[in-house]
């Protein structure tokens, strides 16, 4: 008898803590990004090795776990950075000038207008190929849960040493 009122107050303290951790996680999650009008003479332009970068936008939002939206404008003759992959989709819209890109092994030159999409691991990178500076928009997206997964798969810190006593 004692044994189960034992079990049964365990079983309720572990539901009890259950839930409050998860109204914990909720309250300390970022706010959800609302509707929001972004006007480009109010985005301020941080000035990078290559040219310039405006940041728009980078929150969670009512179907994503993360929604980033970013300018780049690329300096004649210079990459943002190396060729890459990231687990996130990408969209990359070319508003002016022209960009060389890496896309999943091929190489093509690109104008204004121009559309390229970043599937998933997929190796991709941009160069300015033309005499003008290139500006372009990108759109990065992680898709529910994948916060998570990139958490769980990254390496853990070191555990501090136990203390001597």
């Amino acid at each position: 008898m004692q044994s189960r009122r034992h079990l049964a107050s365990i079983a309720v303290a572990l539901c009890v803590g259950a839930a409050l951790g998860h109204v914990a996680t909720a309250r300390s999650a970022s706010p959800v990004q609302e509707s929001t009008l972004f006007d480009w003479n109010s985005i301020a332009a941080s000035q990078t090795g290559v040219g310039q970068y405006r940041q728009f936008m980078r929150a969670p939002t009512a179907t994503l776990d993360e929604l980033e939206i970013h300018v780049t404008t690329l300096n004649p003759g210079q990459t943002s950075h190396a060729p890459h992959k990231h687990p996130n989709e990408e969209l990359v819209i070319l508003f002016s000038g022209k960009l060389e890109v890496f896309s999943n092994g091929k190489t093509q030159v690109l104008g204004p207008g121009s559309v390229i999409f970043n599937a998933s691991n997929q190796m991709h990178g941009v160069k300015n190929v033309g005499d003008v500076p290139a500006t372009y928009h990108v759109i990065n997206w992680a898709s529910p849960g994948m916060k998570a997964k990139e958490a769980a798969a990254a390496p853990a810190a070191p555990a501090a040493p136990a203390a001597k006593h």
